[in-house]
């Protein structure tokens, strides 16, 4: 019985003429706007290839170690395609060095952005599904009982040996499954979109995240079908449960997220903690000053010259950085080195000491103010940001943002896996420098005994996380779209069989 009763149901909905649009409609919006997705990724990319090949010629050319300016590059991530989450917004440049300790927030941006391509490319495949899926999923729902109850229908079928159950269950699966095609076809062609495009190239796991993907957006379109019943049930009358569905679909798809995010207050910069920070910054340097001078009294050479009288033309440059959203103390630069003759000789011992025993302390200096910086930061800037996501999870749109955002690596940890690896690289290369006594060694300071071995130089390289992590960081968002389709599904039953017909 079960089987006819989904049987009839499936050709029911295959025979309308919403279904015949939903397919229509979905794969005309997925595919166009794969293409002109594809296109915007093909053109990050092109920037990221160019802006590599600049910061290593740049660094090739660069004649001492201390002028030397690393730069690494953070590449787009293929599946922003599907959820670009906050692959865009962090800048994609950041300097590497010894004198601070890089984080998200001092990243810059390599290139110019298309605004008019980006009025495009903010519209991505999870995006379609939010509003269109989940209004079409609404549309199949609203009549599936309410005009039953109208037609008389439902009490003619219940005349016979047949279970409320059962005419429930065939309800939810024969509309399932109509709503599977769109879905299903409509990312069947995104994805031939992508496999043939010459410069993305997905490897297993990244069809493993677009597995999740689609595990996740079918959890939200069962969410959204199930609101549809229950309206239906409840209302017991098609024009009402239409416009309780217009209603429920707007307010969760277009007015609580971005009433949430004009409403919630964004956190700004606590100014007691900002200023307590930037005193802790400043209290660190002012005590490595103390030190640098304090070695510069007491060494061999007479005076307290930084340069020795060696660098001629050269400056010392300490400078701090007086932006509270990035805390950050650029302190010293070199410049004008010049090519040494024979009467500096004598003074090259001294200013090789001088300068290894300030690069481990500007060094250790960097990383002692990291440790205040790191915890500000949080609170400026990651603690809002949760709270934020926590309220946008109060609505399934934001649940199914947030998994889809997991699995395609987008979210804020995708983002700042690549800030925990550049930092590990710079670990390497202080490593290197120590190692190679680069600090003590005269090409830190002149080019006079040939340019420093760049060749051998640590090279930065970044693989995102490891598909079980995806899975990890999305698992409790899904468990709750499963967990409210068991919810709904549940009172729509207890609803249904005490309803009298």
């Amino acid at each position: 019985m079960l089987t006819t009763l989904i049987h009839r149901e499936l050709l029911d909905n295959l025979m309308t003429f919403r279904f015949a649009a939903a397919v229509f409609i979905t794969l005309l919006l997925v595919v166009t706007n794969t293409v002109v997705l594809i296109k915007d990724y093909e053109r990050r990319l092109a920037g990221y290839d160019d802006a590599v090949k600049m910061h290593q010629r740049q660094l090739q050319e660069t004649n001492t170690y201390s002028a030397g300016e690393m730069y690494v590059d953070r590449p787009p991530n293929p599946l922003s395609i599907f959820n670009v989450g906050f692959d865009k917004r962090p800048g994609n440049e950041v300097k590497v060095s010894h004198r601070y300790v890089p984080s998200l927030w001092d990243a810059r941006r390599h290139g110019s952005d298309n605004p008019f391509m980006n009025i495009f490319t903010s519209m991505d495949i999870v995006f379609i599904f939010k509003v269109v899926l989940s209004l079409l999923a609404l549309i199949f729902a609203y009549d599936a009982l309410a005009g039953e109850y109208e037609g008389g229908t439902l009490r003619l079928v219940l005349t016979n040996s047949v279970r409320r159950g059962h005419i429930l269950l065939a309800k939810y699966v024969s509309a399932m499954l109509c709503l599977l095609v769109p879905l299903l076809m409509s990312l069947l062609l995104a994805v031939i979109l992508l496999t043939n495009s010459a410069v993305i190239s997905l490897n297993n796991h990244d069809f493993l995240r677009i597995g999740g993907i689609i595990l996740a957006s079918v959890a939200y379109l069962s969410v959204f079908y199930l609101i549809g019943i229950l309206i239906s049930a409840a209302a017991r009358r098609t024009s009402t449960a239409l416009m309780l569905a217009m209603f429920v679909w707007g307010f969760l798809v277009l007015v609580y997220p971005n009433v949430t995010l004009a409403v919630i207050r964004r956190l700004e910069s606590p100014q007691a903690r900002t200023a307590s920070t930037f005193n802790q910054i400043q209290q660190i340097w002012e005590e490595f000053d103390r030190k640098r001078k304090h070695f510069l009294a007491t060494d061999a050479f007479p005076g307290e010259e930084w340069h020795f009288s060696v660098i001629g033309g050269g400056s010392l440059y300490a400078g701090f950085e007086d932006d509270p959203g990035l805390l950050r103390h650029n302190y010293i630069s070199y410049t004008d080195f010049e090519t040494l003759s024979d009467e500096h000789e004598p003074k090259i011992p001294h200013a090789q000491n001088y300068f290894r025993f300030l690069g481990r302390l500007v060094t250790d200096t960097a990383d002692r103010t990291w440790l205040v910086r790191k915890p500000a930061l949080e609170n400026i800037y990651i603690h809002p940001a949760k709270v934020e996501s926590a309220w946008l999870k109060l609505s399934p749109v934001g649940l199914y943002d947030a998994t889809t955002q997991a699995w395609a690596g987008t979210d804020m940890h995708g983002v700042r896996d690549f800030f925990d690896t550049v930092r590990q690289y710079r670990h390497q290369v202080i490593g290197y420098f120590y190692d190679k006594d680069v600090f003590g060694s005269r090409a830190w300071f002149s080019a006079d005994k040939g340019a420093p071995d760049w060749g051998s130089f640590p090279q930065f390289s970044f693989q995102r996380v490891d598909t079980n992590i995806n899975a990890k960081r999305a698992l409790p968002d899904v468990s709750l779209l499963l967990m409210i389709n068991v919810i709904l599904f549940i009172i729509i039953f207890l609803i249904f069989i005490k309803s009298e017909v």
